[in-house]
């Protein structure tokens, strides 16, 4: 789940190139000649991907106000990575952003070499209005009206959240973009699906993807879309507010929601009175007035009264059990019989510990227990080793038995089924929950994880989804967590328009 970790997105210095006055000297000589503009379409939406690094133009931290800063982050096509090209006339244009609805401008309306890219409401004025130069390559410079510098990706970086700026229209490849038409692929999807998502669970019902993901605060939000690529861009709902209840009313992390005897049972972790990671954190749940999974919601019962983690239910011939994380020597699985999707019924058993040397990277520890059935064959998928650590994981239990409180009757496969790939940039993938496709013949995992090997337990690990098959032997077969950004095939039976 979610232990001791900054909520604030890691930064990392670019690499630094400077050019010398000998250099800067040849280059005046070779200076672009100014190019046809290429043709945009102002009723569309626009992903610009840096030339030189790959990455996307990006509101930073998906912030709403003026004066937040411009950045390049990877690309996940979510709306604070869109732009719309809003005509100004004389072959100029203001970049709106999709997220915020502001415009890029050029901080303060500087003149000046390495003044920030900034967005701002739109007042139409000369630091806001960008023409557009072809290169050779088939990308655009984006040239402000106002100082004639071009936006480019500062120092030539290749990290997320480096600067854009403006400088001396050079025609290099931190200055040259790519322009990326959305919408002229149907039928796929590139993740994450939220960027700022973890513990993610989703479900698709009567038409609609739902995603709920941990807040860290004092809400259970819900965020829904027609199609999976939709949800990176659609708005979050508040479905239940926690503020003022005394046995949880902050730290919201992991919820589920279930649909059991023909209503919605929205279950989660949060704590008492304290800002992060702390013993008071105790599963709750909540309890639909329908059968919309967007509630409303009413509190329904505190389910026990120690400290336990990610809660999810387990059905099996028919009963009920509440899975859970707790300490029994280290951070172990546990499950608790039900009576029915809000009562108890019974003690608390463990059924697995970090005994295996991958759930025990950085620190040992078994949690984020998630059912997964097929053929009449009942297993869990859980997380293993430290969250805040890059090698946290997927393991495997199978229930060989008949009685899934009895330990003994579960066994554990030797490897991971899920983990951190280097190549893809994918660290740390865990906590996952899984869904069907809309025509229900595909199966789905949902998880989240980082984009590098120093990020953290904390808000910045993203929501991802990718297809899975099934092994000879009746295990899941997850291969290997794909890169963000990568174009992916939609889930069959999404609506294509």
């Amino acid at each position: 789940m979610i232990w001791n970790g900054s909520r604030h997105r890691r930064r990392r210095t670019g690499l630094v190139l400077t050019l010398t006055a000998t250099l800067l000297g040849g280059i005046t000589a070779a200076l672009p000649q100014v190019a046809a503009a290429a043709v945009v379409d102002p009723g569309a939406s626009y992903v610009l991907v840096n030339r030189n690094s790959g990455k996307a133009l990006d509101v930073y931290d998906l912030a709403t106000n003026d004066g937040a800063r411009i950045a390049q982050y990877t690309r996940n096509d979510g709306a604070w990575q869109q732009w719309q090209f809003v005509d100004s006339g004389n072959g100029y244009y203001r970049l709106k952003s999709r997220h915020s609805t502001k415009v890029l401008q050029i901080s303060g309306g500087s003149t000046a070499d390495a003044a920030d890219v900034v967005q701002w409401t739109d007042s139409n004025a000369t630091s806001q209005q960008f023409r557009l130069a072809d290169s050779a390559n088939g990308d655009v410079r984006l040239l402000n009206r106002n100082s004639g510098k071009a936006l480019e990706v500062y120092e030539w970086s290749t990290a997320d959240g480096a600067r854009v700026v403006q400088w001396p229209d050079l025609d290099g490849a931190n200055q040259q973009w790519q322009l990326v038409k959305l919408g002229s692929t149907p039928g796929t999807f590139a993740n994450p699906i939220k960027r700022n998502g973890p513990d993610p669970w989703l479900q698709h019902h009567n038409g609609y993807y739902y995603l709920a993901t941990t807040t860290w605060n004092s809400t259970v939000t819900m965020r829904r879309s027609s199609t999976l690529s939709g949800l990176s861009s659609a708005a979050d709902q508040v479905v239940f507010d926690l503020s003022g209840r005394p046995n949880g009313c902050c730290n919201m992390w992991a919820p589920e929601f279930h649909l059991l005897n023909g209503r919605w049972y929205l279950y989660y972790v949060a704590g008492q009175n304290v800002p992060d990671y702390n013993p008071t954190q105790r599963l709750h749940v909540l309890e639909s007035a329908g059968t919309d999974p967007m509630g409303p919601y009413s509190f329904k019962a505190d389910l026990g009264n120690t400290w336990e983690l990610d809660p999810s239910i387990l059905q099996h011939n028919g009963r009920l059990y509440l899975m859970g994380s707790a300490m029994d020597g280290t951070q172990s699985l546990t499950i608790t019989p039900m009576s029915n999707p809000y009562t108890l019924s019974g003690s608390r058993r463990t059924i697995s510990q970090p005994t295996l040397s991958w759930e025990q990277q950085t620190a040992p520890v078994n949690e984020g227990a998630e059912p997964l059935y097929r053929n009449g064959r009942t297993m869990i998928v859980y997380s293993a080793s430290a969250c805040w650590g890059p090698d946290y994981k997927l393991g495997l239990l199978t229930l060989t038995g008949s009685d899934p409180l009895n330990r003994s009757h579960w066994t554990k496969s030797p490897n991971p089924v899920f983990q951190r790939n280097d190549g893809n940039g994918v660290f740390a993938p865990g906590h996952n929950g899984f869904f069907k496709s809309p025509d229900g013949t595909e199966d789905w995992i949902v998880y989240h994880a980082n984009d590098s090997a120093g990020g953290g337990c904390d808000m910045n690990r993203s929501t991802r989804a990718q297809k899975f098959t099934w092994n000879a032997d009746g295990t899941p077969n997850f291969g290997t967590p794909v890169r963000l950004g990568t174009p992916l095939t939609a889930p069959s039976g999404e609506p294509t328009t």
